[in-house]
């Protein structure tokens, strides 16, 4: 199972990407070895999750999101959060 995922950075920005486990990868991002974007900015929280059955379903989605722009990716994020 893979998660297509968006992290919320200290600057506000948002960070599109997939992994295994949603735990060990925020931590990842949180102490500096994930990404040079997110330790630029500095990794915040975690705003949105998404289950994928495979890597390339996910490698497709993280594409579709990241080609978003921020209004689209907010939308996407604050109607996750009406679900849960």
């Amino acid at each position: 199972m893979y998660f297509v995922y968006i992290l919320e950075c200290k600057d506000k920005s948002l960070y599109t990407g997939i992994t295994t486990n949603i735990a060990r990868r925020l931590a990842e991002h949180k102490s500096g070895t994930a990404s040079r974007y997110t330790r630029s900015r500095g990794a915040k929280r975690m705003v949105y999750t998404e289950l994928c059955t495979d890597r390339s379903s996910a490698l497709k989605r993280e594409a579709e999101i990241k080609r978003w722009q921020r209004p689209q990716k907010l939308i996407l994020i604050s109607e996750q959060s009406k679900v849960t």
